[in-house]
Formats: structure tokens, C-alpha cells, sequence
């Protein structure tokens, strides 16, 4: 029998350890992320820099994706963990020196060095889940896990926002910068190996060999297609990220109010897991849960772009990102039960790398336009993205099912 969330993580060292890196990490990322959105268009008057810095953010990490999920699948991965927490806090170092217009771009710089270390943490801790958790555990553990990401951008948000207005956003920064320090120790701490045994007598692929056996993989099985799709649609929707900060302006509610909403955005997150971990012991819903949290993200910001009180704002952004964090951890875990651990770091490498891409896709976008369209109108053209995107992949997917054993691949087409 899987134990409640609180009982897995009271018994299970291993992953509460792991989880608590998660944690950490994930706080680090807001108290960089809303103090520096806020701080940008103070420094050079234009919406634009936030959002290259979102876009820089999630294209490198893009970029970076399939050879880091390929080093995932090799290389110890509590090691992986720990230097990438290291060099993202040396990287971190560089905010300190944005202080005008003029220094504006080393916030790029900054922000791309971390990405880097991000995508090298990011397939590592998620492939590593599934060693620290026993098989009856599997569907309790990643809903904890699943909520980490929405449980720090609450906590994260508000005082990234909060401190941001009180002490000035340097101070998050060194705080951002220690936390990565911890997370690297959490790491450290874990004992499980985070990799299955090895069979030597199979030869190590090299490069590209490698990721292009994933790829075969992925490509040869319609479940894998559809489930390593699923979460660019939210990521088509992500330019509202970039208006957060300036809808904040339009009701007068500073960088309090931009904490807010992000931290709305991470409450929903945070919950969407929790309330959705029933789905997860019922393979028969999660295509369709899939599809409704993917439509439920678009309607929420299509409200969001017409209603004008700020605390329904609020809601709708929690309503959007509880869809969108639903959408996240049913696709992880349906992925995790369809992919064997030699692949899974590949795989989840892919998965990130095209719903990054979609992310910096929507960023880049919304930074063309920005200073020149009505901030509803940005949001509401993301919602539709998302929401015509959750359609079409409903319609491509609805002979699918995950009840029901994959058929067997053409031996050529994985080989």
C-alpha cells in the first residue's frame, strides 16, 4: 500500500532529501526571477529586457537539453546535481554589477550561465525520482515532487517580491546564491544510488549515438510522441510570464503586486499535483486529464485578459497554473511508467527541451510586442495559443491509450 504524502516524506530519507533540493532550487529561481523582472524596466524603462531574460532563461536550457539528458543517463547524478547548484550560484555573482541601463546585459549573461545549470539539474533530479521511491510509492512521490516547483513559487514569489520592495533586490540575490549552496549539500546527503545497475556488457554509446537512440525510441511509440508533446502548449502560453511585472503597473500594485501574481501563479501550481494525485492511480484518465488541464490553462487567461479587479486576477492566474501544474505531473508520471531507466534521462531531456523551446518560442514573441500592444491583449492571445494547441493534440491523440500495452516497434526504427 503508497504511503500518504507527509508519511513518504518522513520515512524515506532518500527522497526527502531530494525533495528538499528541489525545494531550494526552485526558491532560489524566484528570489532571482521577480526581483530582477521588477528591476529591469526600472533600470532601462522597457518591458523588453524581462522578457529576454525569460526567453534567454528557457532557450539555452532548450539548447542544452539533449546532451544534458544524455549525461544524466551516464554520469552519477547526485553528482550532476551538486556542480550544476555550484556553478549556477557562481553565475549568480554577476547580478550584483546590473545596476543601470548600461549593464542591463550582464543580467543575460547571468541568467544564460545559470540556464546552463539548470539544464544539466533538471533531467538528472527527475530521472533520479523513480530510485528513490519504491514501485508502491512511485504515484504519491511525484505528486509531492510535482508540487516543489508550485510550493516555492508561492513561498519563493511573495518573498522575492516582498524583500525585493523592503531590502532591494541585491539582497535576494546573495540569498538566492546561498540557497543553491544548501541545495548542493541536500544532494550530497542522498545515499540511494540514482541510477540502475548497468549492464557492462553493452557497449557505452558516444555523442550523438546516444541521443539519437532516444529519439528512435520516442519516435517509434505513439504514446511517447503524444506525452513528450503535451507540455509545450502551456509552454506557448508562457509569454504572460513577461506581463506580470506590467500588469502589476497597470493596477498600481508595484513589486507587491507582481510577487502576487507569481506567487498566485505558484499556489496553483502547488495544488494541481496535490489534488490531482487520484488521477494518477488511474491510467484510463490521464490523456484526458492531459487535455482538459492544457484547455483549462488558455480559458483561464483568456478571463484573465478582460476582467478588471485585481484579486480576480488573482484567481484566474491560480486557476490557469493549477491546469498547467496538473498538466506537468500527469505527463511526468505517465512518462516515467513508459520509459526504461537507461532511456529515462534522454527522454525527460527531450520533454523539457521542446516545452522549454515553446516557452522561449512565446517569450520571444511577447518581446516583440510588448511595448506596443495592450498588455490584455498579449495575455489573451497566449490563452487562445494554448487553448487551440489543447485541442488539436486531443484530436491527434484520441485513439490513444495508456491502458493498454504498447504495440511493438518495427526492431529498425529503434535500432
Amino acid at each position: 500500500m503508497s504511503s500518504s504524502p507527509l508519511q513518504l516524506v518522513v520515512r524515506n530519507r532518500d527522497f526527502r532529501n531530494l525533495f528538499a533540493a528541489q525545494l531550494v532550487v526552485f526558491g532560489a529561481d524566484w528570489f532571482v526571477m521577480v526581483p530582477l523582472l521588477v528591476l529591469l524596466p526600472q533600470l532601462t524603462g522597457s518591458g523588453v529586457w524581462g522578457a529576454l531574460v525569460l526567453a534567454v532563461d528557457t532557450g539555452l536550457t532548450a539548447l542544452m537539453l539533449p546532451y544534458s539528458g544524455m549525461i544524466a543517463d551516464r554520469i552519477d547524478r547526485k553528482k550532476i546535481m551538486m556542480v550544476s547548484n555550484l556553478c549556477g550560484l557562481v553565475a549568480l555573482l554577476l547580478l550584483l554589477w546590473v545596476r543601470s541601463a548600461d549593464t542591463a546585459w550582464l543580467a543575460l549573461v547571468s541568467i544564460g550561465a545559470v540556464a546552463v545549470a539548470k539544464a544539466f539539474y533538471s533531467p538528472a533530479s527527475q530521472a533520479a525520482l523513480p530510485n528513490v521511491l519504491d514501485p508502491e510509492d512511485l504515484a504519491t512521490g511525484n505528486a509531492v515532487a510535482g508540487a516543489a516547483w508550485g510550493t516555492m513559487g508561492v513561498v519563493g514569489a511573495s518573498l522575492g517580491g516582498v524583500l525585493s520592495e523592503v531590502v532591494g533586490p541585491y539582497a535576494c540575490f546573495w540569498i538566492a546564491a546561498a540557497a543553491l549552496a544548501g541545495a548542493a549539500g541536500l544532494a550530497w546527503l542522498i545515499r540511494r544510488p540514482l541510477q540502475a545497475p548497468r549492464d557492462h556488457a553493452v557497449p557505452v554509446q558516444r555523442g550523438w549515438a546516444a541521443l539519437g537512440e532516444a529519439l528512435r525510441y520516442i519516435w517509434a511509440r505513439p504514446r511517447l510522441r503524444a506525452l513528450v508533446t503535451v507540455k509545450s502548449a502551456v509552454g506557448l502560453g508562457n509569454g504572460v510570464l513577461t506581463v506580470f511585472p506590467l500588469l502589476a503597473g497597470v493596477y498600481g500594485v508595484g513589486a507587491i503586486g507582481a510577487g502576487l501574481l507569481f506567487a498566485s501563479r505558484g499556489a496553483g501550481a502547488l495544488a494541481g499535483p496535490v489534488l490531482m494525485r487520484r488521477v494518477l492511480t488511474r491510467r484510463s484518465w490521464l490523456l484526458p486529464g492531459l487535455a482538459l488541464s492544457m484547455s483549462g490553462y488558455g480559458l483561464a487567461y483568456l478571463g484573465v485578459s478582460v476582467v478588471n479587479w485585481f484579486p480576480l486576477v488573482l484567481v484566474l492566474v491560480f486557476v490557469a497554473h493549477f491546469a498547467g501544474g496538473s498538466n506537468w505531473v500527469l505527463s511526468n508520471f505517465a512518462l516515467q511508467g513508459e520509459v526504461p531507466d537507461r532511456l529515462r534521462g534522454r527522454v525527460f531531456a527531450t520533454d523539457l527541451m521542446l516545452a522549454t523551446f515553446a516557452i522561449s518560442i512565446s517569450q520571444l514573441v511577447v518581446a516583440a510586442v510588448v511595448d506596443h500592444v495592450d498588455e490584455r491583449v498579449v495575455l489573451a492571445g497566449c490563452g487562445l495559443v494554448t487553448l487551440v494547441y489543447a485541442i488539436g493534440w486531443r484530436i491527434a491523440t484520441r485513439r490513444l491509450a495508456l491502458t493498454e500495452p504498447e504495440p511493438a516497434a518495427d526492431p529498425e526504427s529503434t535500432r
